[in-house]
């Protein structure tokens, strides 16, 4: 199932070719924003935008919103929004977003340990 998320998660894309698999997944998680927003969604569960905002001071709101589509496009986040006044949009990980809980949950872990020592 996990295969075909990530084979489906750009259908319309043209497949690109990896040198190794580290290249991929760095794609798809990698940079400052991408990684945070995983993790903050792997630890606290479903969060709305402001929710988001909050806790990645100072990210702005238009690199959130680029950061939250990519996401999305790669299958890692679920965006729903629901047709309420004021509109309410909620995002949540999908099981392939899920999945990286055993790659990013050590990396969150060691920042937070990294965070608490002398080194800062």
């Amino acid at each position: 199932m996990l295969e075909d998320e990530m084979t489906n998660s750009n259908a319309a894309a043209p497949q690109k070719m990896y040198n190794n698999p580290t290249e991929a997944t760095l794609e798809r998680i990698g940079g400052k924003w991408k990684t945070a927003i995983l993790c903050l969604l792997g630890e606290h569960g479903t969060q709305r935008n402001g929710d988001l905002m909050r806790a990645l001071s100072p990210i702005t709101q238009k690199m959130l919103t680029q950061q939250l589509k990519e996401l999305e496009a790669d299958g890692l986040i679920l965006r729903t929004a629901y047709p309420e006044v004021p509109p309410r949009v909620i995002y949540e990980l999908t099981e392939s977003g899920k999945s990286l809980g055993v790659v990013l949950n050590p990396l969150c872990e060691w920042g937070r340990r990294f965070m608490g020592s002398s080194k800062l």
